[in-house]
C-alpha cells in the first residue's frame, strides 16, 4: 500500500510539473514544433533521475560495497532506457531539422513561392496621395504617443502599445495599435472593464485618434493569466503552431482582433515554413473563429509578415541552382534589399521591397511587390539605385539641415518609378517630402509638402526630356466663371487661396508658393476669372494658371 501510494504521490508531482511547464511555456501539442520535443526531452529526464533515484536509494544507497558512477549506470537498466530513449529524442530532432533544411530540399525551398512578371505602369497606378502613407512607423509611435500624452483621462493607467499595424481602413492607409497596461498594479485596477480604446493614425493625413470603445479589450499581450491572447489561444487550439507575430486589426465596424496566423510546415519536421490558416480572435469577447487561409475574409490585411515574405522571396532568388551555388559561385543569384515599405493596391496591404545580385552592388534588377493576405507576388524588371543610394542622395540635397530620409515607397509618376519618402529632423518630424527617380537617382526633387514635392519632380522629368502625360499638363481643364467666395488660408505652412465660382458646389485651391499663382491676390467677389485645374479626390479643384477673360 505504501509503495502504491509513493507512485501516486510520484506521478501527481510529475503532472503538476508538466502542468506548470506547459502553462508558463505554451508549447503546442504537435511533431512540427520544437517545443514538443524540448519537452519530451524534459519528460524522459525527469522521469528517468526519478526512478534511477528511487533504484539507487531502494539497491545501492546502504551497500557496504563501493560502486563507481560507470558501474552504477551499467547496473540500472532504467538509466540505460532513459539514456537510450533521451538519445534517440535527441537525434530524431537534430536528424529531422538537418533533412527539413534547404541544404538537402534546395529546389523544394526555391518553389515555396510563386512570383509572376508583373508590367509596372499597368499594375501600379497612377499615384493618389490620398492613399498611400507618408509616414513611416517611427513617425507614427511619435504621433501616437503625443495623442496618448494627451489622454488625461487615461494616460496614467494605460500606454501605446508599440503594434502599429498598417492596414487599409475604408480605402484608406492607416496604423492600428491597442492601449496596454502601464503595469501590473494597473492591470490589477483596470482588468475587470479590459484596455478601453485603440489609436488609429491616418497615414495620409497625419489625423491620430484615440478611438474609445463601449466595451473594454479583455484580450491581449498584455494581459495576464488565461486571458492573455497567446495562452488563450494555446488553449483553444493546443495543436496549433502560431506565427512569431500576430496582428492587432479592426474589421470595417471598429471591432478590434487578434489575426493569428498558424504555421505551416511544408518540408519535412520543421521546414519550408508559410502559412496553413488564420484565427481571427476578438479582443472584447475572445471570440475566436478558424479559417483556412483561402477563406479569410478580405477586411483582412496581414496574414504573411513582411519578413516571412521577404525571406521567401530570398529562398526563390538565391537557390534557383541549388544551396552550394547560393553559397560559392553565386550564378543567378537574387535577393531582397535589407529594407521593406508598404503600398495599399485593390484594398490590400501589400510589401514592396527591392531585388538586387548577392554581390553586394549598388543597384537593383528590379522589384517585387507581395500581398500580405494572399501571398501573391509580382516582380517587376526596372533596374536602378538601391533604396539605400536613393536615400543618400535624397539626403544629399538637404545636408545643410541634417534631415534623414525613412525607408521610400515606389510610386508611379506620370509612368516613372519613382522613390517618394519622407525626410525627418533628429526629432523624427517629418520636414520634408522628396522623390527619386528609380533610374536616375541623381534627379531629385525636394518640397515641404507632397505637391510642391510632385510639381519640383514633373518639372525635373520635363527638363531631362520625359514627356510622358502628366497630372500638370494633359489632365488640367479650363473653365471660367464669376467669383462668388474667395479666402486665403494656411495649409502645411503654406498661404493657399481657396476661391469658389458661380454655379458650383466645389472649391477651387490656389497654392502660392507657386509664384505664377500670385495674381490671385487682385481678385474680388464679382470679378470673372479663367482656371486650369485638375480634380482632386479631396473635393477640391488644383489651379494649375488663372488668367482674367
Amino acid at each position: 500500500m505504501k509503495k502504491v501510494k509513493n507512485w501516486f504521490v510520484a506521478i501527481l508531482i510529475l503532472v503538476m510539473v508538466l502542468a506548470v511547464y506547459y502553462y508558463f511555456t505554451l508549447p503546442a501539442i504537435n511533431i512540427h514544433s520544437a517545443g514538443t520535443w524540448m519537452c519530451l526531452l524534459f519528460l524522459v529526464a525527469v522521469i528517468t533521475a526519478v526512478l534511477a533515484f528511487r533504484k539507487y536509494k531502494k539497491d545501492y544507497k546502504n551497500s557496504s560495497i563501493p560502486i563507481t558512477p560507470v558501474e552504477l549506470v551499467k547496473s540500472m537498466k532504467i538509466l540505460k532506457v532513459g539514456i537510450g530513449l533521451f538519445v534517440l529524442i535527441l537525434a530524431i530532432y537534430i536528424v529531422g531539422s538537418i533533412l527539413s533544411s534547404p541544404i538537402v530540399n534546395a529546389s523544394k525551398y526555391q518553389k515555396l513561392l510563386t512570383v509572376e512578371e508583373g508590367e509596372f505602369s499597368k499594375d501600379v497606378e497612377q499615384v493618389n496621395y490620398n492613399t498611400i502613407p507618408l509616414l513611416d512607423k517611427d513617425s507614427a509611435r511619435l504621433l501616437g504617443n503625443r495623442k496618448m500624452g494627451s489622454m488625461v483621462d487615461m494616460v496614467s493607467q494605460f500606454e501605446v502599445s508599440d503594434d502599429y499595424t498598417q492596414i487599409n481602413y475604408k480605402g484608406t492607409p492607416v496604423r492600428v495599435t491597442p492601449l496596454v497596461y502601464a503595469s501590473g498594479i494597473k492591470w490589477l485596477t483596470n482588468h475587470k472593464e479590459g484596455i478601453p480604446a485603440y489609436i488609429m493614425i491616418d497615414m495620409a493625413t497625419q489625423d491620430t485618434q484615440c478611438v474609445k470603445l463601449s466595451e473594454g479589450i479583455k484580450y491581449s499581450e498584455s494581459e495576464y493569466f488565461n486571458h492573455n491572447i497567446y495562452r488563450h489561444l494555446r488553449f483553444h487550439y493546443p495543436t496549433y503552431i502560431f506565427a512569431d507575430q500576430i496582428f492587432f486589426e479592426i474589421d470595417d465596424e471598429g471591432t478590434p482582433y487578434w489575426v493569428c496566423p498558424v504555421k505551416k510546415y511544408n518540408i519535412g519536421l520543421f521546414g519550408g515554413q508559410t502559412i496553413g490558416n488564420v484565427v481571427i480572435c476578438n479582443a472584447i469577447t475572445g471570440e475566436c473563429t478558424d479559417y483556412a487561409i483561402e477563406d479569410v475574409p478580405t477586411w483582412i490585411d496581414k496574414v504573411y509578415s513582411a519578413e516571412l515574405l521577404t525571406q521567401l522571396y530570398d529562398y526563390y532568388g538565391t537557390l534557383k541552382h541549388g544551396y552550394f551555388n547560393s553559397i560559392l559561385s553565386q550564378k543567378d543569384c537574387l535577393q531582397a534589399t535589407n529594407g521593406y515599405n508598404y503600398i495599399a493596391m485593390n484594398d490590400d496591404v501589400w510589401v514592396y521591397t527591392g531585388v538586387t545580385s548577392v554581390s553586394g552592388d549598388q543597384s537593383n534588377v528590379g522589384f517585387v511587390l507581395m500581398n500580405q493576405r494572399t501571398m501573391e507576388t509580382k516582380f517587376y524588371k526596372v533596374e536602378g539605385a538601391i533604396e539605400d543610394s536613393a536615400m543618400t542622395s535624397a539626403e544629399g540635397q538637404v545636408q545643410n539641415l541634417g534631415y534623414q530620409a525613412a525607408f521610400p515607397l515606389l510610386l508611379n509618376i506620370s509612368g516613372e518609378p519613382t522613390y517618394f519618402m519622407a525626410l525627418k529632423d533628429s526629432g523624427g518630424l517629418v520636414k520634408k517630402y522628396a522623390m527619386v527617380n528609380v533610374q536616375k537617382y541623381q534627379w531629385v526633387a525636394i518640397g515641404d509638402t507632397v505637391k510642391q514635392c510632385e510639381q519640383a519632380y514633373l518639372d525635373l522629368l520635363k527638363t531631362n526630356g520625359i514627356t510622358k502625360p502628366s497630372a500638370s499638363e494633359d489632365l488640367y481643364e479650363n473653365i471660367t466663371g464669376v467669383i462668388t467666395a474667395i479666402a486665403p488660408v494656411v495649409v502645411d505652412g503654406n498661404t493657399h487661396y481657396y476661391v469658389a465660382l458661380e454655379k458650383k458646389d466645389v472649391l477651387f485651391d490656389l497654392d502660392l508658393s507657386d509664384s505664377s499663382l500670385l495674381d490671385i491676390i487682385r481678385y474680388r467677389e464679382g470679378d470673372k476669372i479663367t482656371f486650369s485645374y485638375s480634380e482632386e479626390n479631396t473635393g477640391l479643384y488644383v489651379v494649375k494658371s488663372i488668367g482674367k477673360e
